[in-house]
């Protein structure tokens, strides 16, 4: 037995080894892209922050003052704490609602082929396509929104024409098309062994201690997962936004990635639009790295 195990710590390593490997081989073209296509773009926007520069001339050094810039000024902060406020708003809202409907997809019935392809639809909708749509449905006067509301006596807001209910509205709206983060769920729902829920149900738990105490543990990996791209995918957030407000009414759906693009691409000032996509990116990596931090006292891994 004491020769065995020397013969087994080899056999672990060398395990981890090819995983290693094969994690390596799986990433290579990803990488080969980022330093090919993107690497240039990201240096060159840190160059340009430094400058002033519109397009129609060549561009002149000014160092820090964009960044100067920033901090007297009321829209960026404005579309920062929308910024968040949305993202807070529709990953949390997104999660909650698609875990809830994996978990009816997950049941065995009849027809469940059918609706699995018709929650999984709206996600392959292009945003465009989205963006009138939605703007349809959150109509204050025809809407299918308001109608629904007004059916048990409530009188609906202009979703996208209040300053107060402009981001619930596109709150409600981010959850539409979140076919791939329900298939991901569902993958994690089906992952879980049938043995922890049977042994649960054997030592008495009701569906609401085997969902709390089995379920959400073993699928928080998939959870977190989830909520760190949602995050990193709505504080980036500008399409939509700009096809259904344009950042209006007074800025109240202003976000920051729709600030980018407006300095960038109607006002021409490509200095300051590139320091405030380095807000954008420092954003992002302070809120993950948060995620990860707090991770450490609710996601699970089984074996570790």
């Amino acid at each position: 037995m004491t020769a065995a195990i020397p013969t087994l710590a080899r056999t672990r390593h060398s395990a981890r080894t090819r995983e290693a490997l094969a994690f390596y081989l799986l990433i290579t073209p990803w990488l080969l892209g980022l330093l090919v296509l993107s690497l240039g773009p990201i240096l060159a926007s840190v160059g340009i922050s430094l400058t002033d520069w519109s397009l129609l001339e060549s561009p002149r050094w000014i160092g820090f003052a964009n960044y100067e810039r920033m901090w007297a000024d009321p829209v960026m902060w404005l579309s920062l704490r929308n910024t968040i406020v949305f993202s807070l708003g529709s990953v949390g809202f997104g999660l909650a609602t698609n875990f809830l409907i994996a978990l009816l997809l997950n049941q065995r019935v009849r027809g469940l082929g059918v609706f699995r392809t018709i929650f999984y639809l709206p996600s392959v909708v292009s945003g465009v396509s989205t963006a009138i749509l939605w703007i349809t449905i959150l109509d204050p006067n025809y809407g299918l929104v308001n109608y629904l509301l007004g059916l048990i006596g409530i009188q609906g807001p202009g979703w996208l024409t209040s300053e107060t209910w402009v981001i619930p509205g596109l709150v409600l709206m981010s959850v539409w098309g979140s076919g791939n983060t329900l298939v991901i769920f569902l993958a994690g729902l089906q992952g879980i062994p049938g043995s922890l829920v049977d042994a649960a149900r054997i030592d008495g738990a009701g569906a609401l201690r085997r969902l709390w105490h089995v379920t959400i543990p073993m699928v928080s990996p998939i959870v977190f997962f989830t909520m760190v791209t949602g995050f990193i995918g709505s504080l980036q957030a500008y399409t939509l936004v700009l096809l259904m407000t344009k950042g209006g009414p007074a800025n109240a759906s202003m976000m920051i990635g729709l600030y980018v693009y407006q300095n960038a691409f109607q006002y021409f000032d490509l200095g300051y639009a590139s320091a405030l996509s380095w807000v954008v990116f420092l954003l992002i990596m302070a809120v993950t790295a948060i995620q990860f931090l707090v991770a450490r006292r609710w996601v699970h891994y089984e074996g570790a």
